[in-house]
């Protein structure tokens, strides 16, 4: 099996970041979140953070050509399948999910068959 890096080692995980479980995943998920180019960041408050249930899995990157602006970015090693980024909006607000739509979930075999199998 062909090593594969996930995340380069120059990315830093960067706030806001997800907060809550801390225990690894048991199995693969079936589908991944993934962060598309429709991403804004949000401008710093994005919702899809908030809500996922996993610690660190979703964080921000900024984007050092157009300071302070940013994206968001999901670890694959750390995502559940949850969808629960995609499912809600601002406490208040009458969003289903994104309001970008920059949030797809793609099939591990699909995830896997551009990047590589996945370690668990």
């Amino acid at each position: 099996m062909a090593t594969t890096t996930y995340l380069p080692p120059e990315v830093v995980k960067h706030e806001p970041q997800s907060k809550g479980m801390t225990t690894p995943r048991k199995k693969v998920p079936k589908i991944l979140a993934v962060i598309n180019e429709c991403c804004t960041g949000c401008a710093g408050s994005p919702a899809c953070v908030e809500y996922c249930p996993v610690e660190d899995c979703m964080y921000w990157i900024p984007d050092p050509e157009h300071p302070p602006f940013g994206v968001i970015r999901v670890d694959p090693l750390l995502c559940i399948g949850c969808k629960l980024c995609t499912s809600k909006g601002p406490d208040g607000a009458f969003l289903e999910g994104c309001p970008w739509d920059a949030i797809d979930m793609v099939p591990v075999e699909e995830w896997e068959a551009v990047y590589g199998k996945l370690p668990y």
